[in-house]
């Protein structure tokens, strides 16, 4: 299946990219997810995975182990601050 990630703020920096469409296998989770986003993007994504949130299909995600569907929409949105 494909899904879109988009990267916001940091993640975008990080990533080096706005947004991509990941591959993945038929059944898998927002884990698994972001265990590719770590693959593709080894040097400065990974550090900054740990402290985001995820959206899906514009609902937040707390629960990783989520599966996805294909043509899902995956937000990685890190932590803001401002007011």
């Amino acid at each position: 299946m494909t899904i879109l990630v988009r990267y916001f703020a940091a993640a975008r920096a990080a990533a080096g990219v706005e947004e991509e469409k990941v591959q993945l296998p038929a059944g898998a989770s927002v884990a698994d997810a972001v265990a590719e986003l770590r693959r593709l993007h080894p040097d400065g994504l990974p550090r900054i995975l740990e402290a985001v949130s995820y959206l899906l299909d514009g609902i937040a995600v707390r629960d990783l182990t989520r599966p996805l569907r294909d043509g899902a929409e995956l937000d990685v949105l890190p932590p803001f601050a401002g007011g």
